[in-house]
């Protein structure tokens, strides 16, 4: 007899005993589903766990459109789900390239996409032991650091919902085992065979080899990733120890980042940026960039754009802010009104009682925020002042001051600058101020 049918390679009790503390209870889970043997395997294993386990199991397939075969997949995984009683819903993306990213890894980006549209608490997805140790070798020839290094996490939660992998700790010959036990049917995409991807190079070529040399890689690399866990964690937690020390309104605090070592340094700017949501800086790009922020002289103001947000030094700080490409044209305001985000405009125009603030009277007439063009004057009790002299005392800085919006009234006069004055001639003592956050409450 077959050697797969004298091992019965049962995965329900090895997925039942490994059941996270954290999903007990009656929960709802979707599983990612392709339509190859490791996320077939997955799905079946799960409903079966449905005899013992409170548990709503359905079922999401991406089709992104890059095979010929794409539309029998979709087939495929409608009559499995059909034959398990499991729900599926098909979501068809568009993978575009740009942004620097390669097609597997906007691919990727689309998938988790349609992840977030679940209704489900957990996503589970069919990740296993090889493709663990792929990663890490992955993140190892890309030299990665000790976050990448970790490899993916076997349970974490993710945009308010669960990421699980439930088959990481199982290998994909015990995989196929079990799907060639149960009699399972699966697709076999053909762009796994393509060596030209990194991936699949190093599944066809490399793996096999250390195979033969060290069979239990696997289980070294698996031991290695939550290693390099534990100590991406120890540095999150001192590099978010360090980064709450150095902030001042959500801007850096470059004296306080000064007096901690380079590497804390940079742990701070990367997290700093993370917290941004701005891609990582390559290590050498940070290091650069950390050398001109304290080193540069004070005449100086050291800038970089990352993700269409820019950074720059200004007073002691590092500030970050996401500003358009162009002057963005003017648009009329609806009056009255507490809070406005102006089309066009990257900011926010929040308005509040204060003496001094512009007349009622005034605002009722009309008003629009208008971009500024250089040379403006606001009258001032006074005598007239220059706006561009008014924002450099008022600590704006010079990065923001193309960009900062002007309130002109119906009689194309200036009312203020929000933020910093209202002209004397419209102030009232019951009246209303303008306040301007740019999309900069980045650092609000």
């Amino acid at each position: 007899m077959d050697d797969i049918w004298k091992m019965q390679p049962d995965l329900l009790d090895t997925v039942l005993k490994q059941w996270p503390d954290a999903l007990s209870g009656h929960l709802s889970l979707e599983v990612g589903l392709s339509g190859g043997v490791d996320s077939v395997v997955l799905l079946d294993v799960l409903a079966r766990c449905r005899e013992q386990r409170s548990l709503t199991l359905s079922a999401v397939h991406v089709h992104h459109g890059f095979s010929a075969n794409a539309d029998d997949w979709v087939r495929h995984c409608e009559a499995l789900c059909t034959h398990l009683d499991v729900a599926l819903r098909v979501c068809r993306v568009k993978v575009v390239l740009g942004g620097g990213l390669s097609l597997e890894a906007e691919a990727r980006k689309e998938r988790y996409q349609v992840y977030r549209a679940s209704a489900a608490e957990v996503i589970a997805l069919a990740h296993h032991a090889d493709d663990q140790a792929e990663t890490v070798m992955l993140q190892v020839l890309r030299g990665g650091g000790v976050k990448a290094l970790s490899g993916m996490a076997g349970l974490r939660e993710w945009e308010g919902r669960w990421l699980w992998r439930p088959l990481l700790g199982i290998s994909r010959d015990e995989i196929m085992a079990y799907a060639r036990w149960r009699g399972l049917a699966w697709i076999e995409d053909e762009s796994n065979a393509d060596v030209r991807w990194r991936r699949n190079f190093l599944r066809h070529d490399v793996m096999p080899v250390i195979s033969q040399h060290i069979p239990a890689y696997r289980r070294h690399l698996a031991r290695s990733a939550l290693l390099m866990a534990d100590a991406a964690a120890i540095v999150g937690e001192v590099a978010q120890a360090d980064l709450a020390r150095c902030l001042a309104q959500g801007r850096l605090r470059l004296d306080a980042m000064a007096e901690l070592s380079a590497a804390r340094q940079r742990m701070v700017l990367a997290a700093w940026l993370e917290s941004s949501g701005v891609s990582a800086l390559a290590p050498d790009a940070l290091e650069a960039f950390r050398l001109q922020l304290l080193h540069a002289g004070e005449d100086r103001s050291p800038c970089l754009r990352v993700d269409g947000v820019s950074l720059f030094r200004y007073r002691g700080e590092l500030w970050r802010v996401r500003l358009p490409e162009t002057l963005p044209a003017a648009v009329a305001l609806e009056w009255p009104t507490g809070r406005q985000s102006p089309e066009g405009w990257a900011g926010t125009l929040v308005w509040r009682r204060s003496p001094g603030g512009i007349a009622s009277a005034v605002l009722e007439r009309g008003v629009q925020l208008v971009p500024r063009q250089g040379g403006e004057r606001i009258g001032l009790a006074v005598g007239q002042k220059r706006v561009k002299t008014i924002l450099q005392e008022q600590g704006v800085p010079p990065a923001l001051r193309p960009f900062w919006p002007l309130l002109q009234g119906a009689d194309g006069q200036l009312l203020a600058v929000p933020g910093c004055v209202v002209a004397a001639r419209v102030a009232d003592a019951d009246g209303w101020w303008p306040d301007w956050s740019p999309d900069g409450s980045l650092d609000s």
